[in-house]
C-alpha cells in the first residue's frame, strides 16, 4: 500500500516546482529590457512512479504518479540563428568600415563642387586663356600666378587630408585589434568559469548569455566560427559546453583564437612594413602569419583595406590608390606644364638672342621627385622660384610683344594625352576616372552596408522571437503557474482534512 502521506508529498512537489517556475518567470520579466538576455524556462519532469518494478512490490492496481520536479532551468536559444546572425553581422562590420572610409574620402575630394580640384584647374586654364588675349597685362599675369598657386595648394590639401585620414584608419585598426584581443580574453575567462560549474550538473545561463554577447561583438570585427568542446565531469545533457573560437580565411583555413581545452588565447596582431611605406604586411595569430589578401571579412578587414596593405610587392587599398592617383596627376601635370612653359618667352627675354633665352619653370617640388620616385608629388607640389617675378611667365612663343600663343599652348595641357601608367589619358579624364571609381565604390559600400543592416536586423528579430522576453507570454505563464501552485496548495488542504478525520475522528463513533 502507498503511504498515508503520499498525496501530501505529491502536492508538496507540485507547489515547490510551480514556485520555481514563478521565480523563473519573474526573472524573465525583470530582464525584459536587458540587452542579450535569453528568456529561461523550467523543464518540468515527472518524478519516478510508485511502485518500481521489483519482486517485493505491493499488490496495487498499477503505478501511481509521485508528482513533478524541476529538471533544469534552460535558456531558450536557437544555435542556427546565432550562426546566421554572426555571419550577417560580419558583413555589416566589413562594409560599414569601407563605407565610412569612402564617405570621408568623398568629403575631402568634394567633387563636384566649386571648391574641388576640378574647378580649381578650370579656373587656372581660364586664366591662361585670358592671358593669351593680354599677354603683357600684369593683372592677367598675377591671376595666372595666383590660380597656379591655388592648384598647387589644392593638391597639397588633398594629399595631406587623405594622409591624415589614412593615419586615423591605422589608429582605428590598432584599437580594433586591441578590442579583439580583449574580447578573446573575456571569452576565455568565461570558459574557465563555465568549466567550474557545468561538471556539477548546473546550467550557468547568465554566463552563457554573456559569452554569446561577446561572440556577437567579435563577429562584427572578425570572421569567426564557434565549435563546442565538452566541459568534463557530469554535465547536464543540455549544457552548452565550452567555446573554441576560430578565425577563417577566404579559403576556409582555420586559425584557433580561443583554445577551450587548454584555456588559452592566441592573440591577433597586425604586422606593418616599418622600413618601407608603413602599410600593413599581414596579420599574425600567435606566431602564424596570414596574408591580408586571404584575410576574410569583418570591420578589421575593411579598415586595413582602406588604410592600405602590401600584397606580394603590390600596394593595395582605398587611400593608397587615391594618393597614388593624385601623385601621378601632380607629377604628370607639372612635368608637362613645365615642358611647355620652358619653351616660351617671358617679358624679360624679349629681343634677346634665342640661345640666351631663359627656360623658366612654373611648378616645382619640395624635395626630390622624378619619374622613378613620384611618391608624395601632390603633397610637395609648389610654384617654382622663377614665378616670384611675374614677367617670367612665358606667354609668348616668339620674341616680340603682344604674343600670347604660348599661353594657349599652356591652356591646352588640359586636353593633352599624358603618360599615366597603363593609359594615355588627359589630366581631366584621368581625374574624372579616379573620382568616378571612388563614387562607384562608395555607392556600392553604402548599398551593401544597408543590405547587410537589413539582413542583420531581420535575423536579430527572428532571434528575439525565439529568445527574447514577451511580457504578454510571461504574464500568461505567471497566471498558469500561480493557479497550479494554488491548486497544489488546495490539494494539501484536502489531504490535511482527510488525515484529520482519520486521526481524530476514527474510533469515536461508539462513544
Amino acid at each position: 500500500m502507498t503511504s498515508t502521506f503520499h498525496g501530501l508529498e505529491t502536492a508538496r512537489r507540485g507547489m515547490y516546482t510551480q514556485q520555481i517556475a514563478l521565480q523563473t518567470t519573474g526573472n524573465n520579466i525583470a530582464n525584459a529590457n536587458t540587452p542579450g538576455y535569453s528568456r529561461q524556462r523550467v523543464n518540468f519532469v515527472q518524478t519516478e512512479a510508485y511502485p518500481p518494478a521489483s519482486m517485493n512490490r505491493p499488490q496495487i492496481p498499477g503505478q501511481m504518479g509521485t508528482g513533478v520536479q524541476a529538471g533544469s532551468i534552460q535558456r531558450v536559444r536557437e544555435g542556427f540563428l546565432d550562426t546566421q546572425f554572426r555571419g550577417e553581422n560580419n558583413k555589416l562590420g566589413y562594409w560599414g568600415a569601407r563605407s565610412e572610409a569612402l564617405e570621408k574620402m568623398e568629403d575631402i575630394m568634394n567633387e563636384p563642387s566649386d571648391n574641388g580640384l576640378a574647378k580649381t584647374l578650370d579656373r587656372f586654364w581660364q586664366s591662361l586663356q585670358d592671358l593669351s588675349v593680354n599677354p603683357e597685362d600684369s593683372g592677367a599675369r598675377s591671376v595666372v600666378r595666383q590660380r597656379g598657386l591655388a592648384v598647387a595648394e589644392t593638391f597639397n590639401y588633398l594629399s595631406n587630408s587623405l594622409s591624415a585620414i589614412q593615419g586615423d584608419l591605422k589608429t582605428q585598426a590598432d584599437l580594433t585589434t586591441k578590442e579583439i584581443n580583449a574580447l578573446l580574453d573575456d571569452i576565455n575567462s568565461i570558459n574557465k568559469q563555465i568549466s567550474e560549474v557545468e561538471p556539477h550538473g548546473y546550467l550557468p545561463n547568465t554566463l552563457y548569455d554573456e559569452r554569446d554577447n561577446l561572440v556577437d561583438r567579435l563577429s562584427t570585427l572578425l570572421n569567426v566560427e564557434v565549435s563546442i568542446q565538452p566541459s568534463g565531469g557530469r554535465p547536464d545533457p543540455i549544457a552548452a559546453g565550452l567555446y573554441d573560437i576560430k578565425m577563417k580565411d577566404k579559403d576556409g583555413k582555420e586559425y584557433l583564437l580561443v583554445d577551450a581545452k587548454n584555456q588559452s588565447v592566441n592573440p591577433l596582431t597586425i604586422q606593418y612594413d616599418d622600413g618601407g611605406n608603413g602599410l600593413a604586411n599581414g596579420i599574425k595569430v600567435a606566431e602564424t602569419p596570414i596574408n591580408l589578401s586571404e584575410f576574410a571579412g569583418g570591420k578589421l578587414k575593411g579598415l586595413l583595406e582602406s588604410y592600405g596593405f602590401n600584397d606580394a610587392g603590390t600596394v593595395k587599398g582605398i587611400y593608397p590608390e587615391m594618393l597614388a592617383n593624385l601623385d601621378q596627376m601632380a607629377y604628370q601635370f607639372a612635368s608637362e606644364f613645365n615642358n611647355v612653359h620652358s619653351q616660351g618667352w617671358g617679358l624679360g627675354d624679349m629681343g634677346k638672342d634665342p640661345a640666351k633665352r631663359n627656360e623658366y619653370q612654373f611648378f616645382d617640388f619640395a624635395g626630390t621627385i622624378d619619374a622613378s620616385n613620384i611618391g608624395g608629388a601632390a603633397k610637395k607640389l609648389k610654384l617654382h622660384k622663377d614665378m616670384d617675378e611675374l614677367n617670367n611667365i612665358a606667354a609668348a612663343t616668339q620674341s616680340f610683344g603682344g604674343d600670347g600663343s604660348n599661353a594657349l599652348l599652356l591652356a591646352d595641357v588640359k586636353n593633352k594625352k599624358l603618360g599615366f601608367p597603363g593609359s594615355t589619358a588627359s589630366l581631366q579624364s584621368f581625374y574624372e576616372g579616379a573620382i568616378g571609381k571612388m563614387a562607384v565604390d562608395a555607392q556600392q559600400a553604402v548599398r551593401l552596408t544597408n543590405n547587410s543592416a537589413v539582413l542583420t536586423e531581420s535575423v536579430q528579430q527572428r532571434r528575439l522571437s525565439v529568445s527574447g522576453v514577451s511580457l504578454d507570454e510571461e504574464m500568461t505563464n505567471m497566471i498558469q503557474f500561480q493557479h497550479a501552485y494554488n491548486a497544489a496548495a488546495r490539494t494539501i488542504t484536502v489531504f490535511d482534512e482527510m488525515l484529520n478525520k482519520i486521526i481524530n475522528g476514527l474510533g469515536v463513533g461508539g462513544r
